[in-house]
């Protein structure tokens, strides 16, 4: 029980880092919505180990185009998706991301 009372405030503290740009993309409140719950999700294990998170919307013709940019130290980590569909795009970049974020964090640590 105490374990999902700590994930819950992770997640929280994931969503407060959670910053939404948009070029040429009306972003509704479900899709922001959508954004906190899926990349605070996903980005949720990293608790303090990563910084702020942006997620971009843009558009290009009927293509729409997430993408979301973590800092992880001293560097960004980011991934992007493309989709018909900017809810589908969202779960397809916050799940590269999450992986991208991981390695990124492995890394550093086999550094030391």
């Amino acid at each position: 029980m105490q374990s999902s009372v700590v994930r819950a405030e992770s997640r929280e503290k994931t969503m407060k880092k959670i910053k939404i740009r948009e070029r040429r993309v009306a972003v509704s409140e479900a899709l922001q919505e959508h954004v906190e719950k899926r990349v605070g999700f996903a980005l949720a294990r990293f608790g303090e180990r990563i910084g702020r998170v942006i997620v971009r919307f843009s558009t290009d013709g009927g293509h729409k185009c997430c993408e979301i940019a973590v800092d992880v130290g001293k560097r960004i980590v980011w991934a992007e998706d493309t989709d018909i569909d900017l809810f589908a795009a969202v779960d397809h970049a916050s799940q590269r991301v999450s992986r991208s974020v991981a390695r990124a964090l492995a890394r550093d640590l086999e550094a030391i």
